[in-house]
This record gives structure tokens, C-alpha cells and sequence, in this order.
């Protein structure tokens, strides 16, 4: 009875439609039972979050530039782009103190 399309989405293709709707679904950002583990084509292990319109379910892969977009998401800043051009959605900036803060 499921005949919706289904994308996978990297967070470099996410369209402001797709982002609200995630912001939507998760206005206090995800956890791990929201995600979803899957294999792709290539054997790779991808982790996605799920978010669903009329004809389509989307399985946005996870990354720290997904979890940033959406903590920082305000509608307004998205009014005046086309919902279906990824490049809409502005480049965020992160900052490299969480990734280098592992010392061996």
C-alpha cells in the first residue's frame, strides 16, 4: 500500500522544503531512535533520518551539518528560495573544536 517514492538526501542536496520539514518533524533536533541504519548499493553503512510529504519519503543521511542546519533553521531565512533548489540552502559554518578534540 506504500507507493511513495523514496530519496536518499545528502545534506549538500537538501532542498528548504526537505529542511523544514525535518525541523517539523524534529523541532528538538533527532536521537538515535529516529535513525535509521541501512546499506547502500556500495555496502556503505548509512544513518538517516525520515521525514515523509504527500508522494515522496526522504531518508536524510546524518552528518554535523545537518544537526547545525537544523539548530539554527529560521523559516524566514528561507522564504525567498525555491523549495526545490539545493543550492538555496547556505553553506554552514562548523566549527573544528568538536572534531579535534581527540587526542591519541
Amino acid at each position: 500500500m506504500d507507493n511513495l517514492k523514496r530519496v536518499i538526501v545528502d545534506f549538500k542536496k537538501l532542498t528548504p522544503e526537505v529542511l523544514k520539514l525535518l525541523v517539523d518533524k524534529y523541532p528538538d533536533g533527532y536521537d538515535d531512535q529516529n535513525i535509521i541504519s541501512f546499506k547502500n548499493a556500495q555496502g556503505e553503512r548509512i544513518e538517516a533520518v525520515e521525514v515523509t510529504t504527500d508522494d515522496t519519503k526522504y531518508l536524510v543521511k546524518i552528518s554535523a551539518k545537518l544537526e547545525k542546519t537544523m539548530a539554527n533553521y529560521d523559516e524566514d531565512d528561507y522564504e525567498d528560495f525555491d523549495d526545490n533548489d539545493p543550492e538555496a540552502i547556505p553553506d554552514i559554518e562548523i566549527a573544528e573544536e568538536d572534531e579535534d578534540n581527540d587526542e591519541d
